[in-house]
């Protein structure tokens, strides 16, 4: 029999690595052939891209804007594909604004949407768990309460766990990578993590900078880290999947002290003695490998202002809210500044004693994200969906 086609959509570079993961392990259990939206990860995973979530991928509401004719264009697409090769079944990456839209309309034509990683609607703009609930056959969740809140929506929704638990994780000591990037291990390392879309290098880059500068010439009195000044401090940029070094370059100066690397994201994170981090699925990464952070976000004035308003969650930051306390400073828009994170930095490099408790805590957070297996529990649930569809006689 020919392979059953199902269409897979993804918005986004998390997205599009939790997806690819979950197309090779659909191809395990199901003879099926995907197609849909996604990016280099879903690519290599044996996708069919039809649409590249390059063009559509940007965070804020007033950004959007100017990607409404690639949003336009990518809906298009995938209404035509998916009329074209009537799929029984769409996986559906979390990505709301519009996954939401693009559901409405697979479902009118029979197909089973499934949300695999349910957007967090309990943090902002909740009412519109009403619209998973009439559009998605099931909602896929990563974290305990918010299963909860989806079922006591109606969603019929499954706890999967994260996908990152058992898979982040470094493959070299800090020995290792300090010697493979021209690093001195014994010296302090600051990694930075300042997203993965443009828009974030945009707003984040211009404040990281000059915080860099601060925290490589300040007098560092006090640091136990330092003896010598703060002049040995290393840092570290990490280049976020989906983008490029050519993409970071401009925001660096040619005299800054910043390591650019790519592809090394875990080892720098787990050999950092602090990270500053953008606010999203980094902050997971980070908690899962024991780096102390300071998490940052900024995003266009009127679309913090608008956010503000629709916020009903009491942290910005994921490991703040799955530890249900602040475990981790956030500076978040007019709070992200230079000085700030410079003050923020330096506390946690002069203090021993505070890394070690943020660690702790940060031990707890990734204890309440479940078990290894995400990605092989969600397989299991959206195969057992083809195997009994609507109509079968199975």
């Amino acid at each position: 029999m020919p392979p059953t086609e199902l269409l897979i959509s993804a918005g986004e570079a998390s997205g599009d690595m939790y997806a690819a993961q979950l197309a090779r392990a659909l191809r395990d259990r199901a003879n099926v052939h995907l197609f849909g939206m996604g990016g280099p990860r879903m690519r290599e995973a044996g996708v069919e891209i039809v649409v590249d979530c390059a063009e559509v991928g940007v965070a804020g509401i007033f950004e959007v804007a100017r990607k409404i004719p690639a949003l336009r264009r990518a809906m298009r697409t995938l209404r035509a594909e998916a009329q074209r090769r009537r799929p029984p079944l769409a996986i559906l990456t979390d990505f709301p604004g519009f996954h939401l839209r693009l559901a409405r309309t697979l479902h009118r034509r029979g197909v089973q949407n499934v949300y695999f990683v349910c957007p967090q609607f309990w943090a902002w703009r909740p009412w519109r768990v009403n619209l998973v609930r009439r559009r998605f056959a099931r909602g896929l969740c990563l974290f305990p309460f918010e299963t909860d809140f989806y079922r006591k929506a109606g969603v019929t929704a499954d706890w999967i766990g994260h996908p990152l638990v058992g898979q982040a994780r470094a493959t070299l000591t800090r020995a290792e990578f300090a010697a493979r990037h021209g690093l001195d291990p014994a010296r302090p390392i600051i990694t930075l993590l300042p997203g993965s879309r443009p828009s974030e290098l945009a707003h984040h880059m211009p404040r990281l900078m000059p915080a860099v500068a601060r925290l490589s010439s300040a007098t560092g009195a006090g640091s136990t880290w330092s003896p010598r000044g703060t002049e040995d401090r290393q840092f570290v940029l990490a280049v976020a999947p989906g983008l490029s070094r050519a993409q970071l370059q401009p925001y660096v100066p040619a005299q800054a002290p910043v390591h650019v690397i790519e592809d090394a994201t875990y080892d720098a994170l787990a050999a950092a003695d602090v990270a500053i981090v953008s606010s999203g699925t980094a902050t997971i990464e980070a908690a899962l490998l024991g780096a102390p952070m300071v998490v940052v976000y900024r995003v266009a004035p009127a679309t913090a202002w608008i956010a503000r308003r629709l916020m009903r969650a009491p942290y910005i930051a994921m490991v703040n809210l799955i530890a249900e306390k602040l475990v981790v400073p956030e500076l978040i828009q007019e709070t992200f500044t230079p000085e700030e994170v410079t003050r923020e930095v330096e506390h946690l490099l002069a203090s021993p004693d505070a890394r070690a408790a943020m660690q702790r805590e940060l031990a707890e957070v990734a204890r309440r994200l479940g078990p290894p297996g995400a990605i092989k529990r969600a397989a299991e649930i959206i195969a057992a969906m083809l195997t009994i569809r609507p109509g079968s006689s199975s």
